[in-house]
């Protein structure tokens, strides 16, 4: 399968990587671990060591390297081997590394050309920044590639039929559609009106149980498959406001052709206090049940009769609903496009 690979991708929540533990990550088909060195730096190396060919994740933090569990050989977080217990060090016991950033409480890995990995094309999920608000982290492991976790976002219609009891409404379909492009940047933009949401989603959203309300539900794609929701709701009738607004994202990494590592959190200002705290943990929670019981086995069952297939190729049937995904699943294929012809 052909990634996109001169780009940004989620490796992982930055709580994920603790100090002195190596993290191993399968992404785009490649071995890698994660650690952090002694300043609390983290890096990204090729889970191999070139003498034997061993995973690097079973060996330890030394310092500011990774020790082979096997031969002993030590490799810093530029993949460079700074030490060898057998003698001098062979001028081919290099390691690949990978550009690495902690950024908006998630770790961000450059799979490309190593050079061209520029820092400010990392997407802007500042409302994770961890110093301004309670970060509700969660993590899937999905059996589908993640084009189909692409179309699911980008195409919220679907919360109406699956998410029916949970995060959607019978009013879904009867809203107000369109999507945008801005650059290589999408939006899918959802509002509905008088619509009645189930009680527990009305009161996650500041909204009195069974009160008919307006709500928004805004995504933003970027690049391979990082996303950002902002939704938000109000009684009918009343001005949209902002600080009903609450972001989540939805960042789509690709294991394999047919598995997905899915990122996905909620935050709320730390200016409420333990109540925001609280409050982050209560929703993702909330939203980590229907995504786990029903969008899961839907896209598995999808991915399933799909197969190995090229899903970029794929010209299935389109309802109004897909334009966003559309759009999307056109600026990636340009994007690999241009990424694989000769230079």
């Amino acid at each position: 399968m052909s990634y996109l690979r001169n780009t940004w991708y989620v490796a992982g929540w930055a709580k994920e990587l603790q100090p002195g533990a190596l993290l191993p990550r399968r992404l785009l088909d490649e071995p890698i671990v994660l650690f952090r060195d002694g300043t609390g730096t983290p890096h990204a190396l090729q889970d191999r060591c070139p003498h034997r060919l061993v995973p690097l994740h079973k060996g330890k933090v030394l310092g500011d390297a990774i020790q082979c569990g096997y031969h002993g050989l030590q490799f810093d977080g530029h993949g460079a081997c700074v030490h060898n217990p057998h003698g001098a060090i062979p001028r081919a016991a290099q390691v690949r590394s990978y550009p690495l950033i902690e950024r908006h409480s998630m770790l961000w890995i450059w799979m490309g050309e190593a050079a061209l990995a520029d820092p400010a094309r990392i997407p802007d999920f500042g409302f994770q920044d961890p110093e301004r608000f309670h970060v509700g982290a969660d993590y899937l492991h999905v059996r589908s590639n993640y084009v189909l976790e692409i179309d699911n976002i980008m195409d919220l219609s679907h919360t109406e039929f699956l998410h029916a009891t949970t995060l959607g409404s019978s009013g879904i379909s009867q809203g107000e559609y369109r999507a945008e492009r801005d650059g290589d940047t999408v939006w899918s933009r959802r509002v509905t009106q008088a619509e009645v949401m189930s009680d527990e989603l009305s009161r996650s959203m500041g909204i009195e149980p069974g009160t008919p309300c307006d709500r928004w539900l805004h995504v933003r794609w970027n690049a391979p498959a990082n996303m950002a929701l902002f939704a938000g709701a109000v009684p009918a009738g009343q001005p949209r406001d902002p600080s009903r607004e609450t972001p989540t994202s939805h960042c789509f990494t690709p294991e394999t052709a047919s598995t997905t590592h899915y990122w996905f959190g909620i935050t709320f200002p730390k200016s409420l206090g333990e109540a925001g705290a609280q409050a982050a943990a209560h929703n993702i929670a909330y939203i980590r049940a229907p995504f786990e019981a029903e969008d899961l086995p839907m896209l598995e069952a999808q991915q399933g009769l799909v197969g190995d297939v090229d899903l970029l190729s794929l010209k299935p049937l389109l309802l109004a609903g897909d334009a966003g995904a559309v759009h999307a699943r056109r600026v990636l294929t340009r994007l690999i496009e241009e990424e694989s012809r000769p230079s």
